[in-house]
């Protein structure tokens, strides 16, 4: 595929809701602790989020890497914006900004 298609998917995935979360597994059974974690806060905020398995599409785990400048995942994305990964999102977490956040972007269920 090229890398157009890899980007076009990417935009895709960004725009399919507020908060997006690209993770090594899926929210009901996540690949790695990290990931875990992530979809740990975000439910405890009551978020609403669109979750991509990275497994699923190795071409898009690569090209994400670049896309964001970021090397690792999950990567946790608001309104196309990357937040950071998992150390970001449990600090937010924990001051309260992560919720903040999701209830301003509306985010929230």
């Amino acid at each position: 595929m090229s890398e157009s298609n890899v980007t076009e998917r990417i935009q895709a995935h960004l725009t399919a809701a507020p908060v997006v979360l690209f993770m090594k597994g899926t929210p009901d059974f996540p690949q790695c602790g990290f990931s875990a974690q992530a979809v740990a806060a975000l439910n405890a905020c009551k978020a609403n989020f669109h979750a991509v398995n990275i497994f699923e599409d190795p071409e898009l785990r690569e090209a994400l890497k670049a896309h964001s400048n970021w090397p690792t995942y999950p990567q946790l994305y608001l309104k196309g914006e990357l937040l950071g990964g998992c150390d970001i999102a449990l600090q937010m977490y924990h001051s309260g900004e992560l919720k903040q956040t999701l209830e301003e972007a509306g985010a929230v269920v």
